[in-house]
């Protein structure tokens, strides 16, 4: 977003008739919590979690990181065991290691209420809700789409297709935000228009 204009960003805002926004790296940052959560679930397997191996991969589902991580280490996990351990472990920790981002959540602030809007993110649902009540932006949007509700992760569009359909709209008629090249990828391939909100990378890519 560093790259897109004030103008041009105004433009895009004005020209959607909703908005879309993936949670962890673009409402949220919570890849510290996430990264001590799933150095603790893993330690279980006997191998430590290196930081840069999981920062690579953040924008990965549960199950895409687990499969991950078992290539790479050559185990074989306990799989709801890990899953329910990081999640134990992020939720407890949830109050002092998430924080907003807030050049992402002054524009959802800015048009709650004006334009629907809906949070679409390959978590889950407990941890996305549990994240997004806990810095009080719950509040904000019109519906909440993650991996549970249907069943496939970014970069498959289905997310951001549901989260479309959930506020009564065309994809192309929806702007998205999204932080993580599996996100950019799903909103293409939804045929919406995209805002890349990292500092790396292109800033904006039509549907």
């Amino acid at each position: 977003m560093n790259d897109l204009s004030d103008a041009a960003l105004e433009a895009l805002l004005q020209a959607a008739d909703g908005l879309i926004f993936d949670c962890d790296g673009t409402l949220i940052d919570s890849l510290p919590a996430y990264a001590a959560a799933w150095r603790e679930a893993f330690a279980g397997s006997g191998n430590v979690m290196d930081g840069a191996w999981h920062a690579a991969r953040c924008g990965l589902c549960e199950a895409q990181l687990m499969a991950q991580f078992e290539h790479t280490y050559q185990v074989t996990l306990d799989r709801p065991r890990v899953v329910a351990t990081m999640r134990q472990h992020y939720l407890a920790n949830l109050s002092l290691q998430v924080r907003e981002i807030t050049r992402v959540t002054a524009i959802a602030r800015r048009f709650a209420g004006v334009k629907p809007l809906a949070v679409a993110s390959s978590g889950s649902r407990q941890i996305v809700l549990s994240s997004l009540a806990a810095l009080g932006l719950a509040e904000l949007f019109d519906t909440l789409v993650t991996f549970d509700d249907v069943g496939k992760a970014k970069p498959d569009p289905a997310i951001h297709l549901q989260a479309a359909r959930e506020l009564g709209l065309a994809p192309a008629q929806c702007l998205v935000f999204e932080d993580s090249e599996q996100g950019l990828q799903a909103a293409r391939r939804a045929g919406m228009p995209v805002v890349d909100v990292t500092c790396h990378g292109p800033r904006y890519s039509g549907g």
